[in-house]
This record gives C-alpha cells, sequence and structure tokens, in this order.
C-alpha cells in the first residue's frame, strides 16, 4: 500500500456521528498529515479526540467527508488500511482472569501483520519480544496479562501495537495508567521509536506536560471541531484559553 505523494493521512470535511446520536461527535475536520510525522491531539472531555482515531482507523464510519491512508479511501478499503496501522484504545483494561500472557497478547499484534492463518515462525516471536524490549518489559513475557499493573498493561498494548511494525501508529491516552516515573519515560520511548521506525503517529493525550521535543506540531480539538494546528507553545497557549473557558462554564 504505497503512494507516490508524502501525505500518510487526509482526513477531508469529515463529520461522524455515532449510531443513535444525532449531534457527530466531529464536525467539519479536515487533516493532513505527512509520512513519518509526529503529531499530539489534545482538548478538553468529549472534544472529539478518541472520536478521530477511530474514523481514521475506520472503526467508526464517516456521515460527511471522506478519510485516506496512504491514498486509499479507508471507507472502501478498512481493511487493507489497518493492515498498516497500528492502534492503541483508550479503554483495554484486561480481567484478572485472562489466561494469556503478556506475549500472547504482543503476539497478536504480530498476527495482525502475518495474517491469522498464517503460523508464526521464530523472526515473529523476535519481532514480538523486540517490541517487548523497547519499553522494557521483555522480563513480563511469561507473564498472565491479568495479573499486571494498569501501567504494565498499557505498555503491553502499546509493544502489541508495535509488533505489528506498522507505517501508522494511533494512540488514544497512552499515558492515562503510567506511574509517574513510566510517564517520563514512555512519551520519549514513543518519541524515540517514531524516529527509528519512520511511523507517522498520532497521540491523543489530556496530560499536555508529556509531549516529547521530537514533537513539532500539536493539533487541538474543541467541541468536535479542530480550532487549532500549531508549533506545540502557540497550540498549548490556545489550549490553556479553552480550558479556562470550560471550567467558567462548569462554575456556571
Amino acid at each position: 500500500m504505497e503512494c507516490c505523494t508524502s501525505t500518510a493521512i487526509r482526513v477531508e470535511n469529515v463529520s461522524t456521528t455515532y449510531e443513535g446520536e444525532r449531534r457527530p461527535a466531529i464536525r467539519d475536520v479536515t487533516l493532513t498529515l505527512h509520512r513519518n510525522e509526529l503529531v499530539y491531539v489534545v482538548g478538553p472531555n468529549a472534544a472529539g479526540k478518541t472520536t478521530l482515531l477511530e474514523t481514521i482507523n475506520g472503526l467508526q464510519p464517516v456521515s460527511k467527508g471522506k478519510v485516506f491512508v496512504f491514498g486509499l479511501e479507508v471507507s472502501k478499503c478498512g481493511s487493507t488500511v489497518r493492515r498498516e496501522i497500528g492502534y492503541v484504545p483508550q479503554d483495554f483494561m484486561v480481567g484478572s482472569l485472562e489466561p494469556f500472557t503478556a506475549l500472547d497478547v504482543v503476539m497478536m499484534g504480530r498476527y495482525g501483520k502475518i495474517g491469522v492463518l498464517r503460523r508464526p515462525e521464530e523472526v515473529d516471536f523476535e519481532k514480538a519480544i523486540e517490541a517487548m524490549k523497547s519499553l522494557g518489559i521483555e522480563d513480563l513475557a511469561d507473564r498472565p496479562v491479568g495479573k499486571l499493573s494498569g501501567g504494565q498493561q498499557q505498555k503491553v498494548m502499546i509493544s502489541r501495537a508495535l509488533a505489528k511494525e506498522p507505517k501508522v501508529l494511533l494512540l488514544d491516552e497512552p499515558f492515562s495508567n503510567l506511574d509517574p516515573k513510566s510517564r517520563q519515560e514512555v512519551p520519549a520511548h514513543i518519541g524515540r521509536l517514531h524516529e527509528e521506525r519512520k511511523m507517522t503517529t498520532i497521540v491523543v493525550t489530556h496530560d499536555v506536560r508529556q509531549i516529547p521535543s521530537e514533537c513539532r506540531r500539536v493539533v487541538v480539538m474543541n467541541s468536535g471541531r479542530i480550532v487549532a494546528d500549531e508549533i506545540p507553545e502557540r497550540a498549548l497557549a490556545i489550549l490553556e484559553g479553552y480550558t479556562s473557558l470550560h471550567k467558567l462554564e462548569a462554575v456556571q
């Protein structure tokens, strides 16, 4: 799935409405990401950040507009597009009785690369372990994933996405369950892996303190729309204005 241009993701005047809802979760969104670009998406709760990732990944059908990934329209080529996307959703916590090991879960990402009907080879296990090593959790490989802490599970899920060797990496609140030390380390890991693997990476986060130095672009969303698309310093200043407004409205 290749395209001759430098564009990786193109969202054209897109609105997405969840089933049973009348109001679109995102409205008239237009966004272009180039190959190997790292973009953070921030904004208040219910701003449409998660919906944007789900729409790019083809998990939510658009009600208006079009989404393209490497030149392929997602609504028509969703399964092909998703082979190139590593996605970590916001809500994924695993029950304590889950029988799979951490390595089993990471290997699920590898199946997304080779196909579920293909028998994994030694190289596939090596890629899975390599992904775990990139986040410093290779020692958890044989541990039941349901017995891990929330932060450890979060790193397992990021490793699962990386094991797929994606061209596009979509991370929804990847720092939310991490301990303070990991909150410092993991954003730096993501920035480094983005550079090394030359992925197109979108990270949704409410914790703007964790935006790494590798990030040169921040998109601010509010009420389902993109209200700013700037360098981090300018974008975060705009975000502060919207955050202050939301606090004032909550008091009133």
